[in-house]
């Protein structure tokens, strides 16, 4: 029996015989050409990137609908990293200056782009660098002339569980609708698209395993434990009837939580508890009204800046935001203004000039401080984002402020907006004004902010990470990162307990929000707006119905006078047992 561990992706415990997915490039081969053949290769190549975005375009088409809304954006960006001129076009400068083969040109650039993905620090940017590879991947297919989809076998059985080294958005088209129990794959991080899909198509998997596909054999029984990020192959018979029973408890506890979806999310004691959804673009709406989100708490509005070579512009803007609006039919869209830096290297930024900068970027020029810097960009997206507020209730929210004086800098700038759309004879609605709490500085001054806004949100992912100086991403470091650590906990407790005090909205949108081992405490500590992954938010709402938050504040007391990060467990193991 081998037990590995890897990031849960879809959530739930899968039990069943390894089917082992054959994937890969064969050798890419290399040669040498004359000046006469360089025109020839350039258009074999042009030719596979035109079949491959007609198979990408097809297989967009082909979704069914049932599926999950990403899958479709997913594809999308697959098709929009395939025209990109870093995998259409430079590619092609190589094999000119070079004069070498289309495949091996192609291979060059894809390590190189591979490079640049690894040195990005913002950890959902990086894990973009997997599907790069696979549209990389599936180029080379068909430069090489391979095949391209996923050919899995028409007799699996029901317990099948699929074995890959990676699956791309295109993969999960073929195998959606077949009889997969759960999958799991060597690649893969916990907001890669893998991820994503895993949540999003309810199937037990696990990834990020780094070399399981070489330890198992297919028809090998295998447990996929999704809930708790681990993959067991040849289990013994004790380990398969505890982990049968497991399995039988969690669907009846997921058949329980379906019938959540119209239920208000209100405690024992009956305090209403808001719970938002964060989203990154227009087709996840669907699904969070399904779930009965009670609105979007945080639209990550970067999103629309990046895989481009130029900035969006306001036309563009407005017809998405105005979609969105639209869509949430009244309720709530939290826009967070554009949230990039030097370490997410957009293409239009350009912004290579300065080496320092490179060196320490979640430091650097980020956040609203690039927001500051590029005045132009920040005025259209709050000119897009005020005129789309006349279709319902837009909140803007301000990232990465660090101190009062960019707050009212940030402000200026939305009222230079607000002027330039009066002169042009715009009509405009009004929106509330908000800012992020990821930083120290910032949560320790937050009564002098919020003088100034109608409500802050907590980034916990990055008030952990500037708090505790520690990159979570950073395998030698990563052990030191822990969101219940006594400094957070003092800072959420002092951030909440001063927007409640003064009248103010706050809200949690950071991992911890989603995470239910917080829950209690988050509620302890005075807080009622949390805004999440949307996969999380059923599971928080069962916790809040089972929860007294009025018992639960001076149940916290302990945890926030607590000063020793080893009693946190403990004391927080506790608190969640005392329901």
């Amino acid at each position: 029996m081998i037990v590995l561990h890897g990031y849960a992706a879809g959530k739930g415990i899968a039990i069943g015989r390894a089917h082992l997915v054959v994937r890969g490039v064969s050798e890419v081969p290399q040669s040498s050409l004359k000046t006469e053949e360089i025109p020839n290769e350039i258009a074999r190549f042009e030719a596979a990137v035109k079949t491959t975005r007609k198979q990408l375009e097809q297989l967009r088409g082909a979704i069914p609908e049932n599926a999950p809304t990403e899958l479709g954006a997913f594809i999308s960006l697959h098709l929009m990293l395939l025209t990109d001129a870093t995998l259409s076009r430079e590619p092609i400068d190589i094999l000119e200056e070079q004069a070498i083969n289309a495949e091996w040109a192609l291979k060059i650039q894809t390590e190189r782009l591979s490079q640049q993905f690894d040195e990005i620090d913002d950890e959902y940017l990086r894990q973009r660098k997997q599907d790069m590879l696979q549209v990389a991947e599936r180029l080379q297919r068909n430069l090489i002339g391979q095949s391209t989809e996923l050919n899995l076998e028409a007799t699996l059985l029901d317990d099948t569980i699929l074995i890959a080294h990676d699956l791309s958005p295109a993969d999960t088209v073929y195998f959606k609708d077949q009889r997969v129990e759960g999958f799991v794959t060597d690649m893969g991080g916990p907001t890669s698209h893998t991820a994503i899909l895993g949540r999003s198509l309810n199937i037990p998997s696990v990834i990020g395993l780094g070399n399981a596909r070489r330890l198992i054999s297919e028809h090998e029984w295998v447990i996929v434990d999704g809930i708790g990020g681990v993959l067991i192959i040849n289990p013994d018979e004790l380990v398969l009837t505890e982990y049968r029973r497991r399995q039988k408890e969690y669907r009846t506890h997921q058949r329980a939580l379906n019938k959540l979806k119209k239920t208000a999310a209100e405690t024992l004691d009956g305090e209403q508890i808001e719970l938002l959804a964060n989203i990154e673009n227009v087709d996840d709406v669907k699904a969070i009204h399904n779930l009965g989100a009670d609105g979007i708490g945080l639209f990550r509005s970067e999103f629309l800046f990046l895989n481009r070579d130029t900035l969006p512009n306001e036309a563009e803007q407005y017809e998405i935001y105005s979609e969105l609006v639209k869509k949430m039919k009244g309720k709530p869209l939290n826009i967070r203004t554009v949230d990039l830096g030097v370490d997410k290297n957009p293409r239009w930024f350009g912004n290579n000039s300065t080496p320092n900068a490179a060196l320490n970027p979640a430091l650097g020029l980020t956040g609203i401080r690039l927001c500051h810097a590029e005045p132009i960009m920040f005025r259209t997206q709050m000119r897009a984002i005020l005129r789309a507020a006349v279709y319902g209730k837009v909140k803007i929210m301000f990232p990465m402020i660090a101190s009062l004086s960019e707050l009212k800098q940030s402000l200026v700038h939305l009222e230079t907006a607000k002027k330039q759309l009066i002169e042009r004879g715009e009509t405009f609605g009004d929106v509330e004004i908000g800012c992020m709490i990821e930083i120290p500085s910032a949560a320790l001054t937050v009564s002098s902010l919020l003088k100034w806004v109608d409500f802050v949100s907590i980034g916990s992912n990055d008030l952990v990470q500037y708090t505790l100086a520690v990159d979570r991403n950073d395998d030698s470091v990563s052990y030191l990162y822990q969101p219940a650590h006594p400094a957070i906990i003092k800072l959420l407790a002092h951030i909440i307990r001063t927007a409640n005090r003064m009248g103010k909205t706050v809200s949690v949108c950071g991992e911890m929000a989603g995470d239910t081992q917080y829950t209690r405490l988050l509620l302890g500590l005075g807080l009622r707006t949390f805004s999440m992954n949307p996969s999380n938010l059923l599971s928080v709402k069962d916790a809040i119905l089972h929860a007294h938050a009025d018992k639960l504040e001076s149940d916290v007391v302990k945890l926030v006078r607590n000063e020793d990060p080893d009693k946190v467990d403990v004391l927080l193991k506790k608190l969640n047992e005392a329901a």
